[in-house]
């Protein structure tokens, strides 16, 4: 069956096409198999008369020769009409350039296309910032960006059906009330099923129409396969795919950064592996933690861009990465997991689920870490949010929910600085004073 989702990023796609009428053009970014074209697709079938589709991963190179020389528009949209057997009617249609990074002559071509303004433009891509993508072109001005992430909690409900759950706990979170250890337990099994099958829409549909994660687990790995041949284009000695792949071990030493060290060896130049690092970010498929080295308000202003964490931007591909080597039948986490019997030892999923969930709902991703007072280790807080002039420190648990020195010690240090500490976990909504304990799944609601 042939799903199309229901996406957040579909109302403020709406918005641009009322708001700006033609005078830029939108560009979806997100990782590859996230579902940007079926969006764009989706969109232009909605709210135009009639629509054309480029496919630059598989546009003839007629097609893509139209972009070399640009100084005739009204010769490339005649030829764009025959090529793809369509009418286009100024002021009501739409021209997809999707997958535009594999075309870097039509994403410079959209400064004059948008002022020509017969037609309105949706750019798709991804790696769009990697070096290779944007050499020798200028790139346009006339863009509205927007971010497609993997599938949030929300999303992943609305494609099961359930219109009803999110708007539900919000309501609980907001009231700060107990849901009960009933409910609770209901929300965290619900809960357990998107973090093993995760939110890339390939995922969702196979377990919707198969209802067999050893089935979801395969269409992962492809999705991981994808991911890993894209980082070997960008760089052909394998030290990106490698990076990415140590994603996973590098959480479960639970230090207090990720050591390209410990992964590529230490024999490294730094201004290299940083390269390499922002080219991971920009792909889409990592969310990044950066040091904030003072955790104030303005927490990017802070960051050190030598000390950091790596996610993975989807916890289901994390899931399926972190034992990769293994089959289906042998990857504890799904059993484990599904039976709310996870190791403390694993974590980390826990934490790489908070990192996506934060980041889905707009967040950037910073933590603290601080000497303890024998100076020997380190407190550390997971994540810090930002709102108005105050923090909001995170300590994410898995187990142990009843000791918190690291949240305790950041309080007492920062005292004037912190609104109200969280402590996300596995068991029902609760307020401590002014700590609040909060149910993993409503993350996305802080």
């Amino acid at each position: 069956m042939n799903h199309i989702f229901r996406r957040k990023l579909y109302d403020r796609m709406l918005q641009w096409k009322e708001q700006n009428n033609g005078r830029t053009a939108l560009l979806i970014k997100g990782a590859r198999r996230v579902g940007k074209s079926t969006l764009a697709e989706s969109f232009a079938k909605d709210h135009y008369k009639t629509y054309i589709k480029i496919d630059f991963s598989i546009a003839p190179e007629s097609v893509r020769r139209l972009f070399d020389d640009i100084s005739d528009l009204n010769y490339l949209f005649l030829q764009l009409q025959a090529s793809y057997h369509k009418v286009l009617t100024p002021g009501e249609s739409v021209i997809i350039l999707d997958e535009i990074q594999k075309c870097p002559l039509a994403r410079q071509a959209i400064k004059h296309l948008v002022a020509d303004g017969r037609y309105h433009y949706i750019e798709t891509g991804s790696l769009l910032s990697i070096k290779r993508n944007v050499k020798d072109i200028i790139i346009p001005s006339e863009e509205t960006r927007l971010t497609l992430h993997p599938m949030d909690y929300e999303e992943f409900r609305w494609a099961l059906g359930d219109y009803d759950t999110i708007p539900l706990i919000r309501q609980f979170l907001q009231n700060k009330k107990s849901l009960g250890d009933a409910l609770n337990r209901q929300m965290l099994r619900d809960f357990r099923l998107y973090m093993l099958v995760g939110g890339m829409p390939q995922a969702v549909a196979e377990y919707i129409d198969r209802n067999n994660l050893a089935l979801v687990d395969e269409v992962k790995r492809s999705i991981l396969e994808l991911y890993e041949d894209d980082f070997n284009k960008i760089d052909s000695s394998g030290r990106a795919a490698r990076l990415f792949r140590g994603i996973p071990s590098e959480l479960h030493k639970n230090s207090n950064r990720y050591k390209i060290g410990r992964i590529l060896g230490g024999n490294e130049k730094p201004s290299r592996m940083g390269e390499m690092v922002v080219d991971l970010e920009d792909s889409l498929t990592v969310n990044i933690s950066y040091h904030a080295n003072d955790p104030n308000v303005g927490l990017s202003l802070h960051e050190d861009k030598d000390k950091f964490k790596m996610y993975l931007a989807d916890t289901g591909l994390f899931v399926t990465l972190a034992f990769r080597d293994k089959d289906y039948v042998d990857n504890v986490i799904y059993t484990k997991l599904l039976s709310d019997k996870l190791r403390a030892d694993l974590g980390y999923v826990y934490e790489n689920m908070v990192a996506q969930m934060l980041r889905a709902s707009g967040n950037s991703l910073f933590y603290y870490t601080f000497p303890t007072p024998n100076g020997k280790t380190y407190y550390e807080i997971d994540f810090l949010l930002s709102r108005d002039t105050k923090i909001y420190p995170i300590e994410v648990k898995s187990s142990g929910y009843k000791t918190h020195a690291s949240l305790d010690a950041f309080c007492e240090k920062f005292s004037n600085r912190v609104a109200t500490p969280y402590l996300i976990y596995t068991k029902d909504l609760r307020k401590e004073g002014s700590l609040l304990y909060v149910p993993i799944y409503m993350t996305g609601l802080l």
